[in-house]
């Protein structure tokens, strides 16, 4: 699979196991990525496993999960990172 590397920029491009880091792959593209490596993704993994990975995601931002939400027609509370988020609120409040 061929992916922007700058979506990578603190890992070693070259040494990514796709499937076995498939929720870290994921997550960097639909947060950094490009709609030609969304593209990508979609035919790499397919749209259940991409929801499987980051309904299980610890952290996506807002429009991240927004976009996930509208895609998959499921309510943000489905998803891990909205649910921890609420219970935990951050030190710094900017």
């Amino acid at each position: 699979m061929e992916l922007s590397k700058v979506i990578f920029w603190d890992t070693d491009y070259d040494r990514i196991n796709w499937s076995e880091k498939a929720r870290f792959v994921i997550g960097r593209v639909l947060m950094y990525g490009t709609v030609e490596d969304w593209q990508a993704i979609k035919s790499f993994y397919g749209l259940e496993r991409i929801k499987a990975e980051m309904q299980q995601e610890r952290y996506l931002d807002k429009k991240t999960l927004s976009f996930l939400s509208c895609i998959f027609d499921i309510p943000k509370q489905q998803f891990r990172c909205y649910t921890e988020q609420q219970s935990s609120p951050p030190h710094w409040n900017f």
